[in-house]
Formats: structure tokens, sequence, C-alpha cells
């Protein structure tokens, strides 16, 4: 049997790796990384790929737009989730201590996720990387014992560098959601989560009369976003999360009545809730 192909973003190391062999945990699986989402859902739509990890929310930062936008205009459909727990570790090279480091390498977000770290070592500096794993080939070929990085254990077992201090983020029960992700719609058993996309008239009530629809139903929303629609001055999107699955003739009824009632409406994935953090 063909083993199934799926993406990531990142290099070797990255947590969205982590998110890929926990998701797919016992399976025998053919894992490709990419620098960007683009391409992940180019090689997605055309084949290449039968599924990936994206990261949509972090739960100390927040959602992932980026990832969201994405998912919003492209033919793909989320049809799982997995929370992984992110510990940011100080990484250095082989000799160095901590009161060696004056510049922290790693991607933007994880910098953001440690702020407290760096409040208490002020004689650091943090510097945006491309990503954790990344930095860590970074500081490795520099083999300069200032320069640290912020990245998984992972990726410092395989660049072969000593943890200096383990889980240095703000928050210890800091966690990051990915979504599992394939081309086109498809009807997962034991679905109870869905992810919708929509945007409502710019004008008021019309986002009331959408919440109106799930409460009335006693469809329990885990989650509502605002994002500006690029092109458009000071209107919005928004991104909802709620219990249930596409295969249940109320949802699907809610689901009509919330395309009634806007300009644009996608549901981006029916999925299990994940159960691992």
């Amino acid at each position: 049997m063909e083993k199934l192909k799926v993406g990531y973003q990142g290099e070797h190391g990255t947590f969205s790796e982590i998110a890929v062999h926990h998701y797919y945990k016992n399976e025998e699986i053919e894992t490709k990384s990419y620098k960007n989402f683009i391409d992940i859902l180019n090689d997605l739509e055309s084949g290449v790929l039968d599924t990936a990890l994206l990261p949509v929310e972090n739960s100390t930062t927040g959602i992932i737009y980026r990832t969201y936008d994405l998912l919003a205009i492209r033919d793909v459909f989320a049809i799982g989730e997995q929370n992984v727990r992110i510990q940011e570790n100080l990484i250095g090279i082989v000799g160095a201590k901590v009161e060696d480091i004056k510049e922290v390498y790693s991607h933007p977000e994880a910098l953001g996720q440690c702020q407290g770290f760096f409040n208490q070592h002020p004689t650091m500096k943090s510097i945006p990387y491309q990503d954790t794993a990344k930095s860590v080939e970074f500081i490795k070929e520099c083999n300069d014992p200032k320069k640290g990085a912020l990245a998984s254990y992972l990726a410092a077992e395989y660049y072969d560098c000593p943890i200096l201090m383990k889980n240095v983020n703000d928050n210890e029960l800091n966690t990051t959601r990915f979504l599992c992700v394939c081309k086109g719609e498809r009807v997962v058993p034991n679905a109870n989560k869905i992810s919708m996309y929509f945007v409502v008239n710019h004008q008021p009530g019309t986002l009331y009369e959408v919440i109106k629809i799930f409460a009335e139903n006693h469809i329990n929303m885990l989650k509502l976003e605002s994002r500006p629609i690029q092109g458009r001055l000071f209107e919005y999107c928004f991104y909802i999360d709620f219990d249930g699955s596409i295969e249940n003739p109320v949802v699907q009824d809610v689901i009509a009545q919330v395309k009634g009632l806007c300009v644009e409406m996608k549901c981006l994935g029916s999925y299990r809730k994940s159960m691992e953090e």
C-alpha cells in the first residue's frame, strides 16, 4: 500500500513536524517540508500531497490569520485537528552557557510567546528568523557561544545542540492548534467540530442574525473571530468554530440558513476535536 504523502511548513525539527507525527502516530507516512503555505496548498490541490498539517491558532498569541485567509480561498478542507504543546527551549552551541547568550534567534511567533523570558534576561536581544528549527541550524553554523535559538527538543536533537534552558515560554500550557487538510470536501466519521468562513452585509444587525440561528438551534459556538477584508475599507469577514458534523441534518439546516444571510460563506472543515495536548 502506498504511503500517505503529508506536508508541513518549516525545516526538520519544527513543531509542525511534531504535529504531523502526533496526528499520524503508528501510521507509515511520507513527509515533505515546505518553506511556505502557498507551496503546500498548491501541491495539495495538484495531488502531489494527500494531506498537510497547518497551524491555525496558538493559545498565547491567538489565531494565525495567514493560514485562515488561505483556507478561505483555496480548494482544501479540514478533516482533522491536532493540538501540540509548545515548549520553546533556549538552545546554544556545544560549550555555551546561558550567561554567554546575547542574541536569540527564532520565528517571530516563538519570540512573541517568550516575552517574560526576555524581560528576565535584558542582555539578550531577540532576533526574528525564518523558523524555529532553521534558527538552530544558523547558530550551529555560526559556532558563536553568544548566539542562541528558541526551538523544540527535536530541533536540538537533530542539530546536536544542547538545551540550555527548557520551556522558557510565558504560558506553561502554551499550545498550537493544527488542522489536517486535504483537497476538496470530505465527510469524516464521528466528526464533532466545524470551522466556517463567512461575510455578511456591512449593515447593523447582520452578524446578530447569524449568531441567533446558532442559538435558536442550540448549537454551541466555540469561537468567533473577525478579520479585515483586503481591498475593502473597515469591512470584515468572520471565522467561526462550532460543535457539530456536516452529516447532522440540524447542522445542515443551520448552514443553509446562515448561507442565506451571507454575501460569502464557505465551510472550512468538519472534523473530530483533538484529544491531545
